[in-house]
Parts: structure tokens; sequence; C-alpha cells
């Protein structure tokens, strides 16, 4: 552990240089060279059997990951089933800012949407979203009341992209374990109704991300929060993304957790961390695989929290 506060300094030059490259990553950009080619064929497939399994359907859960409410939304998700109403699911709440969440909900409410943040523990939550569900399709139980149909079922779809936490609520809304959970993408591989302790029957689903991702930023967070798998991208990319994010939007994270001040010389910030969690190698420099890695882990890990890398006011 390091004993008191290690603050980077460069001459200004160097200020300069890391800030033009700070700004330069933070905008929208394609980048090919990367190659993302990450759209295994279970997920195509799934668009289709969706559409037809449509008219078994009444309504779609998107779930969407409320530190990424904007990265983490299925590109073009209103097509999908696009007849059936669609609510829009802020999982794992309890991670995100909360005052993040609520811009959020308002951003997507004004767009017609549904929306329900939700930490899948919390027994409160899930009452709330089976009641948004219901209330969405009382029109339509009434409707099937007034034909002599007194069923009061409903047939959810769940979708989302990979790791956005579908299993999880699954389970929890069941009330027991009938969908496999993990912090790696693409667990879930096939079609299947589930039964609920409620009124609501789930049509559990493969996370679908789209097939071509266009912005660097959005598949670096997508990264960070483990939708994708971590040998798509460097880890030391992903990683220093998390390390920007915290120096931007929260600085006394960064602070705290890794005794930086700022970001102004990544390899001396490298440097610090070794030295925290003894990543060292035999030369006295920083093991940047073991870095990285540490870094990301404390995203996966669920040891970093109230941190919202996607911002309104971004958009």
């Amino acid at each position: 552990m390091i004993e008191q506060k290690e603050v980077i300094k460069m001459d200004m030059y160097q200020k300069r240089k890391i800030r033009a490259e700070k700004k330069k990553d933070d905008s929208p950009k394609s980048f090919p060279s990367v190659g993302i080619n990450w759209y295994p064929g279970h997920m195509a497939k799934t668009k289709k059997m969706l559409e037809e399994k449509k008219d078994l359907i009444d309504v779609v859960l998107e779930l969407v990951d409320a530190r990424i409410p904007y990265s983490s939304k299925i590109s073009g998700s209103e097509d999908i089933l696009k007849t059936k109403p669609h609510i829009l699911v802020m999982t794992k709440s309890d991670l995100a800012d909360s005052d993040d969440t609520k811009k959020w909900s308002k951003y997507y409410t004004d767009k017609g949407y549904s929306v329900v943040a939700i930490n899948a523990d919390n027994k409160d939550d899930l009452k709330r979203l089976v009641n948004t569900i219901n209330n969405v399709m009382q029109e339509k139980l009434d409707k099937k009341k007034t034909k002599g149909n007194n069923s009061n079922l409903i047939h959810a779809c769940v979708l989302g992209i990979p790791n956005v936490g579908k299993s999880t609520l699954i389970n929890r809304l069941a009330g027991r374990k009938v969908s496999k959970v993990g912090n790696n993408p693409g667990i879930t591989r096939s079609l299947t109704w589930l039964k609920t302790n409620s009124n609501i029957v789930i049509l559990d689903t493969p996370g679908i991300l789209w097939p071509k991702l266009e912005q660097e930023t959005v598949a670096l967070n997508l990264a960070c929060m483990s939708a994708i798998k971590e040998d798509i991208l460097p880890l030391d990319k992903v990683a220093c993304h998390i390390l920007l994010k915290l120096e931007k939007f929260y600085p006394e994270i960064l602070s705290s957790r890794y005794n930086l001040e700022n970001l102004d010389d990544f390899e001396e910030a490298y440097n610090v961390i070794a030295r925290k969690i003894g990543a060292l190698n035999k030369g006295g420099e920083a093991d940047y695989r073991r870095v990285s890695t540490y870094i990301i882990n404390e995203i996966k890990l669920e040891k970093i929290k109230n941190i919202t890398f996607d911002k309104v006011e971004d958009l």
C-alpha cells in the first residue's frame, strides 16, 4: 500500500499533448482497425425466432445497464417486435450514479418509454416492475375479459445485450434459479418460457448485440461492463478508458482507490497502481497486463459503485 498520495506532474507541453489525446478519445468515431466482429450466429437466430413467436408475446422488457444506458441500448430495438409495447428496464441501478439514473429515466420517458430503474436484488424494485408491466397491459387484459377470457397471464419477452442482467432478473422474478447467471457474455443461448411468482411468464433470450459498433466510446463502455468479451479490445485501452472516465466524472474515486490526482502521465499512473497492488515486474516497472486486469475487475466485481459512464449531457 502507498502511505502518501502520489501526485503526477508534467511540463506544459506534455499536458497539452495528453489533453489533446483525451479530447480525441472522447469523440465519436469509427474504428475499423479494431476489427470488432462479435455477432455470434445465435444472435441472428434469436431475432428470427422472436419474429416467429411474436403472436405469443404481449410485451417487451428491454434491459439496459443503468451505468451505460445509452451504450447498452440495442440499436434499432424499436424494430424488434415493434407492434408490442416496450418497457425500458434500467438494471443494476444500485451500481449507477443515482442523479444520472434520474436524468436517463426522464430522457427515455420523454421518448415514449415506460421506464423502471431497478436493483434485481431489491424486492420493492421487483414489485414496481411487475406493477408497471400490469399497468401497461391493463387495457389488453380488460379487452380479453370482455371476450370471456379471464386469464391475467402476461407473456413478456426479455431483451438486452449480453451481461445486462437478464438472467439475474428472471431468477429473482421466478424466486428460484431458472436461468444461468455469469459475468461472461453469451451464457443464455436459447429461447425459453419461464414461469415467475407473479402473473407474468418470461421468454428468456440470448443477449443481442448489433452487428456493427460504429463508435469507439460505445464499444469501450460495453467492454468496461463486460458486455463484450475481454479479448475483443486491448486490455490496456479498456483500463485506460475506465481511468479517464473516473478522472472526468468521479475524481474522488480515482484519488481514494488509486492514489491518483490526475492522469497527465499514464505510464506513471500505472506505476502508482502497480506499487499499490504489488504488480511490479523484476525491473521495478509496472506489469501492464496485471494492472489493466485489476482495473477492469474493479468494475466487473462491483468494487466501484455509484458510477455512470454515459451522460445525457453528451448527447
